[in-house]
């Protein structure tokens, strides 16, 4: 299997999980790049890409759609609101909060195991074949920001802004990729010149 088409492959995998949980949970929005999703590690969210982190993701998907602030301190204190929506999605966190990350943690429950088995093993055979696929890369290979400075997300997070003044944290590169756009004004965000050259 070629490495240049298995993110593709993934991808689409990806694509086609989240559509599954939509299927459960139709207020989730699609899930505009899933392959921003390949690669990303996080300590707040789970350092390996699985169903249960994709739930998690979705979690946060949900949250966004009703307006819900489930986070903070930049992303990275899931509190009780993210809970409360974890739990409807068929994740658990049976634990109190962890110090710094709160209810990130998470853990599909027995009822999601069965729901989503299919699912699950579907996307498991994507990403084993994803992680042969690319076992093979030489020291050669460019792997991106998130390798080079082991950062989660793929690289340092900026403020990227709209023209209503709203704003968000985004990686450069996710924005890259396609346009984020606002859903008061729907104008896309964009990177002040300022902090754009200053990142460079």
């Amino acid at each position: 299997m070629s490495t240049t088409q298995t993110p593709p492959v993934l991808a689409a995998e990806l694509a086609q999980a989240w559509a599954d949980i939509q299927r459960y949970h139709s207020e989730l929005p699609d899930l505009a790049a899933p392959e921003s999703l390949i690669g990303e590690s996080s300590s707040a969210c789970g350092h390996e890409l699985s169903f249960e982190r994709l739930l998690h993701e979705a979690v946060h998907g949900v949250a966004a759609a009703r307006g819900v602030r489930d986070t903070s301190r930049a992303g990275r204190y899931h509190n009780r609101r993210f809970l409360a929506i974890a739990e409807e999605l068929g994740l658990d966190h049976p634990d109190e909060p962890h110090p710094s990350s709160g209810f990130s943690l998470v853990a599909l429950t027995p009822e999601a195991k069965r729901r989503y088995r299919p699912t699950t093993e579907r996307l498991q055979r994507a990403l084993k074949a994803h992680s042969a696929a690319t076992a093979g890369d030489t020291a050669r290979s460019f792997r991106g920001p998130a390798a080079r400075h082991g950062s989660s997300g793929g690289g340092v997070r900026v403020k990227a802004v709209c023209d209503c003044g709203r704003n968000v944290r985004v990686v450069p590169s996710v924005l890259a990729q396609a346009p984020i756009v606002c859903g008061g004004c729907g104008k896309p965000f964009r990177i002040p010149e300022t902090v754009a050259s200053a990142a460079s």
